[in-house]
């Protein structure tokens, strides 16, 4: 009689033994009780793994939860299928022309959808109804791999015209397709194997869209609170119009362009856009004669530096005098700079400012007497200086770029009239497809990773492994000002990502397949798989995409 292989599995330094072919999520049934929040998905050796998978080896397995980033994806990417699903069985498949997710907003997405329909609340109940009616009888999301061609058909079908125009630009011959209850679909990255671990979310109208309100990081067994900035909602929303106005609200459409050999004139238009926009940025300015401190903050790879250097020169075409000032020069020394919970010296705190000189030195500008501005020395850890003498005139302004910014208590002696502030960020409305988009966050990584390569010689592991540390700080020193802001710029190009592809590439594929970070750069490798390439020499030398990859006309 042939005995069935078993497979030794370690989990958390303990070895367990399991039948050949046994499904993850009955390992992971049996090890939840030892963990506080739903098992959604595993890491095997350093791979994630969907539950519905089979064991095939020996292995070392990490239990992926709900409060995991690779599981908050996983969650929100099924919610998401689960709420499409339902709406076309409430709305009538024959009735919906488009549901498009635009972007997240406050542990919410925000959708549009368009069709023979009204969209109300009483429609948003009985979606959400017939959401909870699936969840609760726990169907299963069935992957199947299909050929591509046979894809591009199928979704051709549905009339999901963006994804058949995804694939058309697909080079595997393959790609995996979700199923549930009759409806499929393509979600980019993990899903999870059923309805029934979806439980935490809602509906309700906001604008001219509605809201998938999801869970918080903190706490993933309930819907978190909804407390958007209404300044940068209605930056996203402004941007998608230009985006749809240029005809680019997805990836397919991007690569349909770059493939027609029409890209520099987008890239052209959409840089004369953001000129625009500096210009009336710098007008307004201009406009309120009482400001002498335009305040600028924004979170990691926004592009502040060379928006900064872009404004000033919109300044000066409004006939004033501009400084640049960085608030890292008023960095106290590094023997004083305050520690973290881990003993790492905290750099993004405001403690680490030297917050009393600095409101000196801006109080006596303000009053016309000539102050020396200091240098910070990052090699020594200290303020120097180096007879920087600065008087303000009649027409001199200051352009004061820092993290704390926004902030009043950085600057809390000047006059609240004297201070014009502006949020910066890389707010991306470009989507994969209507179901599928790209976060900012994401966005502002891909930069970073090039950017730490080419001018700090990090490497994207070093990236990768240091940016949650980098989000946390964001959170608590920038997002939580936003709307104090009198403007917000988005720094986001299109076309960047298909420039950035050819630098990341390389620096990803770099990262050793058993180190923790591979998982991110293996996410990022398939994301950057979607678009087809730009040449970097089409970005004008004064484009926010230099500031990154280099040939800029400015000291960045």
């Amino acid at each position: 009689m042939n005995r069935q292989p078993t497979y030794t599995v370690t989990i958390d330094g303990k070895e367990y033994v399991y039948p050949a072919g046994t499904p993850y999520s009955q390992i992971a049934r049996d090890m939840q009780s030892q963990y506080p929040y739903d098992i959604l998905l595993v890491n095997r050796d350093g791979k994630l793994r969907e539950l519905h998978r089979h064991l095939d080896r020996d292995c070392k397995l990490t239990m992926i939860t709900a409060r995991d980033k690779p599981g908050k994806q996983s969650y929100e990417r099924s919610t998401l299928f689960l709420l499409i699903k339902a709406f076309y069985d409430v709305a009538g498949h024959e009735n919906v022309e488009r549901v498009v997710v635009e972007f997240s907003l406050s542990n919410a997405l925000f959708l549009r959808a368009s069709g023979n329909f009204t969209l109300n609340a009483e429609l948003l109940e009985q979606v959400e109804a017939r959401m909870r009616e699936l969840a609760a009888a726990d169907l299963p999301i069935e992957k199947r791999v299909m050929p591509t061609d046979d894809a591009i058909e199928l979704f051709h079908r549905q009339r999901l015209e963006d994804k058949a125009r995804l694939f058309r630009y697909r080079i595997d011959s393959h790609v995996n397709v979700y199923t549930l209850d009759g409806f499929s679909d393509y979600f980019y990255g993990y899903m999870l194997p059923s309805t029934g671990y979806l439980k935490a979310f809602a509906l309700e109208v906001y604008e001219d869209g509605f809201l998938l309100r999801l869970p918080s990081s903190q706490d993933p067994t309930k819907v978190g609170e909804f407390n958007p900035s209404r300044k940068v909602f209605q930056a996203l929303r402004d941007d998608t119009c230009h985006a749809a106005a240029l005809g680019i609200s997805n990836v397919g459409e991007l690569n349909d362009l770059i493939a027609r050999g029409e890209s520099e004139g987008l890239i052209l238009t959409h840089e004369a856009l953001m000129e625009k926009r500096i210009g009336d940025i710098a007008e307004d300015i201009a406009a309120r004669h009482d400001v002498r401190f335009v305040m600028i903050a924004g979170p990691s790879s926004s592009g502040k530096t060379t928006f900064s250097h872009r404004l000033c020169t919109q300044l000066r075409a409004c006939g004033m005098r501009p400084h640049p000032i960085a608030t890292d020069n008023y960095f106290i020394d590094r023997d004083k700079t305050p520690r973290d919970e881990n003993g790492n010296y905290d750099f993004e705190g405001l403690g680490a400012m030297d917050v009393e000189q600095l409101n000196q030195d801006m109080t006596r500008l303000l009053k016309g007497e000539t102050v020396e501005i200091p240098t910070y020395n990052f090699k020594k850890g200290c303020r120097e200086y180096n007879g920087d003498y600065l008087t303000l005139g009649p027409q001199d302004i200051l352009v004061i770029e820092g993290i704390h910014c926004l902030n009043d208590a950085l600057s809390y002696s000047l006059p609240h009239e004297s201070k014009f502030k502006i949020y910066i960020s890389c707010l991306t409305v470009l989507n994969i497809d209507d179901h599928n988009r790209i976060p900012s966050t994401d966005a502002r990584l891909i930069r970073r990773i090039e950017r730490d390569a080419r001018t700090r010689g990090h490497n994207a592991q070093a990236t990768i492994r240091m940016w949650p540390s980098v989000r946390r700080g964001e959170e608590n020193n920038i997002f939580p000002y936003q709307d104090s802001a009198d403007v917000v710029f988005n720094s986001a190009l299109i076309f960047e990502t298909a420039v950035l592809q050819a630098y990341l590439e390389p620096l990803l594929f770099a990262i050793p397949r058993d180190s923790d970070e591979y998982v991110e750069a293996k996410r990022l490798l398939k994301f950057l798989n979607y678009f087809l390439p730009l040449p970097d020499d089409m970005a004008p030398n004064t484009s926010i995409l230099r500031e990154f990859i280099g040939g800029g006309c400015y000291k960045v």
